[in-house]
Parts: structure tokens; C-alpha cells; sequence
């Protein structure tokens, strides 16, 4: 089995009984920085190997990965804060690892006693936009979900589709952010859409979250206020009409 766990993006009593069982009982855990998961493990004191993989070490791992789990070994994938898959490289080894079953399948190879059927089980929980569309207070039936903003290439033709979508669709759009590109991203928003509403939610489940909205104006004014002070942590925006 591999497990892909959802974890706390901040607060870690925001985790399942469930996540906290299949954790405790795997062989091993993928992590993106093992740090960070040895601390949510300690907390629940729990004891696992962890291999490490994120954005530059995965090609490396994959094949490690996939031969671990054709052993009959169980491992659990999660990421550093939330749901595995969304904007980090975990989605990329379940793509891998759902190759490797229907090659197996191809070959009958997943009736072995020794293993068998080699499965990819989610073990929902925590995302950062679930947690700021449940209390932004709009209409979120349909909506965009955009990943981080390119730090400088492409930059420009990422808020242009954001445009594009808030104008033609009418669809709100999420993205992430950090403290230090929020700011530059909002102007260049303010820029192409001057009256457009944001609800930014920053550091959300931890000791200084803060929500909030108006529009992307009111927004930038908020933080200028205070200089840099109010520009820490990890932020998700939500732009709409």
C-alpha cells in the first residue's frame, strides 16, 4: 500500500484518527523535509524510518520507492503541510507508482501471493484552500485553483489567466503565495484588475492567523500600514468579482 496522507498545515491537532493510525502502523514514511514530519511523529510519538523526497531529489528516489512497495512494504506519503499532490512533487510518484501497477497487471504479475496487488489509498484531511473557502463567505460551487505564482518568468501570463478567469468566467481563483512575493503580486493584480475582492488568509491554523478581505486596494493598504511586520508566514489568496 501507499498511503498518501493529509498532515496539519499548522495546527497539528488538525489531523485524523485515522492518519494518525496509518502513519503509526506503515513501514516507512515519504517526506518532503524530514524535519518537519519527525516533528508532527514526535508530537504523536510515533517511530518510522523516513525517506526523504522533494523537488530535487525525486527522480533519484522514485524507483527506490516503487521497488520497496513491489517488496510488500507499506509506505505513507506525506507532505510538509496539507494533502499530498498539490503543488509539490507527490503527485508525480503516484503517477509513477499507478504506471508500475498496470505494468503489473499488463503481466499478471499482481496475483503473487508474495505481494499482492500493489494500491495507491488516500487518507484525506487538512488543505489550505478547503480551510480559507470555509469562511470566505462567496459562492464557491465553481472555482479555479491556480498552485504559486513563477517567481519572475511567467509571472505576468499567470495573473493574466487570473484576469481572464475572475472577467469571463466569473470563477473565483486560489493561489498560494509567500512573504516574500505576496505583496509585488498583489500590485501587479491591482494593476491589471484595480477593483477586483481578495480574501487572504495567512499562517491559517496557527497562533497568528489572520483572515482577511476587501478589495486587492484595501488589501495592499492593510499591509503597508506596517511595513514588513504583517508579511510573514505562508499566505492563500482568493481573488473574486
Amino acid at each position: 500500500m501507499l498511503y498518501i496522507v493529509a498532515t496539519p498545515i499548522g495546527n497539528l491537532e488538525d489531523i485524523t484518527y485515522r492518519a494518525v493510525r496509518v502513519l503509526s502502523k506503515v513501514d516507512e514514511i515519504i517526506c518532503e523535509d524530514t524535519r518537519v514530519t519527525a516533528k508532527l511523529l514526535q508530537h504523536y510519538e510515533i517511530k518510522k524510518p523516513l525517506i526523504s523526497y522533494h523537488q530535487r531529489s525525486r527522480n533519484n528516489k522514485t524507483e527506490q520507492i516503487i521497488e520497496k512497495l513491489k517488496e510488500g512494504k507499506n509506505l505513507a506519503l506525506v507532505t510538509d503541510a496539507g494533502t499530498p499532490g498539490i503543488s509539490d512533487p507527490g503527485n508525480e510518484l503516484v503517477a509513477e507508482v499507478r504506471k508500475e501497477i498496470a505494468k503489473l497487471q499488463r503481466s499478471n504479475l499482481r496475483n503473487l501471493a508474495k505481494v499482492g496487488p500493489l494500491q495507491v489509498v488516500p487518507i484525506p484531511g487538512v488543505s489550505a484552500v478547503a480551510t480559507l473557502a470555509s469562511v470566505a463567505g462567496i459562492n464557491l460551487q465553481k472555482f479555479i485553483f491556480l498552485g504559486f505564482p513563477p517567481n519572475k518568468k511567467g509571472r505576468q501570463t499567470f495573473f493574466q489567466e487570473v484576469v481572464k478567469n475572475i472577467q469571463e468566467n466569473s470563477y473565483p481563483v486560489f493561489y498560494y503565495d509567500s512573504p516574500y512575493r505576496v505583496i509585488k503580486n498583489l500590485e501587479m493584480l491591482q494593476e491589471m484588475l484595480p477593483d477586483v475582492k481578495v480574501v487572504i488568509g495567512r499562517e491559517l491554523t496557527k497562533k497568528f492567523e489572520e483572515i482577511k478581505t476587501g478589495t486587492v486596494a484595501e488589501i495592499l493598504e492593510y499591509y503597508s500600514e506596517d511595513g514588513k511586520g504583517l508579511v510573514k508566514g505562508e499566505f492563500v489568496v482568493l481573488v473574486h468579482s
